[in-house]
């Protein structure tokens, strides 16, 4: 009976931690006290094991070293605080506000024009905040009682607004793809850039949804009555301005161009918005009418997180900065917006600082549970034992695939990301890298499929952070005077449910179509395209000259003087072209061994210039 623990204490763990964790413990401790009790076990079962466990206690030792290495010396993870001080400051400056009220406005005449605008200040909040809860919570607060004073379905409005906050889990720099990228080794920049054009597909899915019920039921979805568009007409301005944009962008780039050559495209751009933004402030400020208020309105609020955004992900796309470093601008422009709009105060700074140290002490504590329990699983093969499990699945890399998203799908009811990326990821990226997998690619699926975690009924985070904000009882509207009736936990819980169909369709897109995040290699590149070009005069291998001179492959390698050249050049070899077409003849006396002579007593079948192991090395000697 001991033998049959001892040769199956991997999968015994493993159970014991799923146990652990629905018993509600914390999961960093969870975690450790796994890890430290079948440590114990382990050592004590070694001797039954058959050679299947490797544990003894001096091993304990190098926990303090995987600690320090794998945790707190990781200049990675440091860009979690930064990017998470960024959004909730972000949050706390009225930035959502202005752009939900603004969007609104502007999608305000057609049907679904505020859930249109729902999803696109989604989005844009998840490129500059990265964090769910902020996005869920500022939509909930400020979108939701707009939609219900007008009308909307309470399950599409609330599943709408649940399922744009979770953008922020994939659309970078979505906190999540930084920690998949430190557990699967890979660099975050490339994790940005394989999960952007995903990100933005699966919001385009959205707004394609939208679209549909718009049209199937147009009741559920009205349009904003005349009187709540408070800031007119003017669309035809805002085009104007973009027209006048797109010019200057034109001009500016061919004046630059011979000048900055690849730059001068970003330069342009950057000098087109900055005309447009200050012929709007100026049009607010002097009153002079060139713009509607509606263009003045978009172009004065979009701008300014467009350009954070820029900020934070232009300079890691164009390599300028690092994740680490472009968390630490990004948070440095938030402030800026925030003192920008009048906003910054201590109490913003503090509540910032707050949860920015809560969330950096629960990815750490968790962190230093996974490394506990890795070392004992590690020291058990566990990571063997599901390595051979998830390869053995038929279907090859696409069979793993399917069965590795309907574990994480079902696991997700259960764990958040931060749980799944630490205690799963680890585990199945060496058996996805065995099977070729792209580890951009299975991170990307990986980030599509946690975010799932936030939009389960009845677990999601999503749901309960909208649970905390949504009217729980009647209320007057202030606008209308009519009463409202509240929202109810089981209609946030229906609303969800398409959105959950609609991520799972994503996850389905994303391994069907593997470019969409492969396109962070940039083109391939055709071998036959290769040329190789030797400067004249240059190194010679059949010669004396060249590095012979230098005493490097022309004579003794450890500088002693080489041999004279040969009188005649090998075959290929057009007198110190360096031609590749023939086998190399180094012409120099040998390493260690015989003189010139030896190099005529190579083994038959050996190339000239050939390495042989049994004797002196033939292709150094002389001829």
């Amino acid at each position: 009976m001991m033998e049959l623990i001892a040769q199956n204490m991997a999968p015994i763990m493993f159970v014991s931690l799923i146990i652990f964790l629905l018993l509600g413990y914390p999961v960093a401790f969870s975690l450790a006290a796994n890890g430290l009790l079948f440590f114990i076990i382990g050592v004590e079962l070694a001797p039954l094991s058959g050679g299947n466990i490797y544990l003894d206690w001096p091993l304990l030792r190098a926990l303090p070293d995987r600690f320090f290495n794998g945790v707190v010396s990781n200049e990675t993870l440091l860009a979690v605080p930064f990017f998470t001080f960024m959004g909730i400051v972000l949050e706390k400056s009225g930035m959502a506000e202005d752009l939900l009220d603004t969007i609104g406005q502007l999608f305000g005449p057609i049907r679904g024009g505020l859930a249109y605008a729902v999803v696109i200040v989604g989005a844009l909040l998840a490129a500059t905040t990265g964090v769910v809860a902020a996005s869920v919570i500022a939509m909930g607060l400020i979108s939701l009682p707009i939609m219900l004073r007008y009308g909307y379905d309470r399950r599409l409005a609330t599943g709408t607004i649940a399922a744009s906050g979770t953008l922020a889990q994939i659309i970078p720099p979505s906190l999540v793809l930084i920690v998949l990228a430190d557990q699967l080794g890979r660099s975050v920049g490339d994790m940005y850039k394989g999960a952007l054009i995903p990100g933005l597909v699966l919001t385009g899915i959205y707004l394609l949804y939208i679209f549909v019920m718009s049209i199937i039921r147009p009741k559920s979805l009205p349009a904003l009555p005349i009187e709540a568009r408070t800031l007119g007409s003017g669309v035809t301005s805002l085009f104007v301005a973009l027209a006048a944009g797109v010019a200057i962008f034109y001009l500016v780039l061919k004046w630059l161009y011979p000048t900055h050559g690849n730059n001068a495209d970003i330069l342009a751009a950057a000098v087109a918005v900055i005309a447009i933004y200050l012929v709007a402030v100026l049009d607010r400020m002097l009153k002079i009418g060139v713009m509607s208020r509606l263009a003045q309105q978009v172009v004065i609020v979009l701008i300014p997180p467009l350009a954070l955004i820029f900020l934070v992900l232009g300079t890691i796309f164009l390599g300028i900065a690092t994740p680490t470093e472009g968390g630490a601008m990004g948070a440095v422009g938030a402030l800026v917006l925030a003192a920008g709009k009048g906003r910054l105060n201590l109490q913003v700074i503090s509540q910032a600082l707050s949860a920015t140290t809560r969330l950096s002490a629960f990815v750490m504590f968790i962190l230093i549970g996974a490394r506990v329990f890795s070392l004992t699983f590690y020291g058990v093969n566990g990571h063997l034992w599901v390595e051979h499990l998830l390869t053995s699945l038929p279907g090859g890399e696409y069979g793993f695939l399917i069965a590795v998203s309907l574990l994480v799908f079902f696991l997700a009811f259960f764990l958040d990301f931060f749980e799944l990326a630490f205690i799963i990821v680890p585990l199945l990226a060496p058996a996805a890298e065995s099977l070729g997998i792209d580890l951009i690619w299975f991170g990307v699926i990986l980030g599509v499929n946690m975010q799932t975690s936030f939009m389960h009924p009845p677990f999601g985070f999503a749901l309960f952070y909208l649970r905390s904000v949504a009217p729980r009882e009647s209320y007057i509207d202030r606008i209308t005077g009519r009463s409202i009736a509240p929202v109810k936990t089981s209609q946030i819980y229906w609303g969800a449910v398409p959105f959950v169909g609609i991520q799972i369709l994503m996850i389905a897109i994303v391994i069907s179509f593997p470019q969409l995040v492969m396109h962070y290699k940039g083109a391939p590149i055709d071998p036959a395209s290769i040329t190789y070009e030797v400067p004249s005069g240059g190194m010679s291998l059949g010669s004396g000259s060249g590095f012979g001179e230098l005493g490097g492959l022309g004579g003794s390698p450890y500088g002693q003087p080489g041999g004279d050249a040969p009188a005649e050049a090998a075959p290929g070899d057009s007198g110190g072209s360096g031609a590749l077409d023939g086998p190399p003849d180094f012409g120099a006396s040998a390493v260690d061994g015989p003189e010139p002579d030896a190099a005529e007593e190579q083994p038959a079948g050996d190339p000239g210039g050939g390495l042989s192991l049994d004797g002196p090395p033939p292709g150094l000697g002389g001829n």
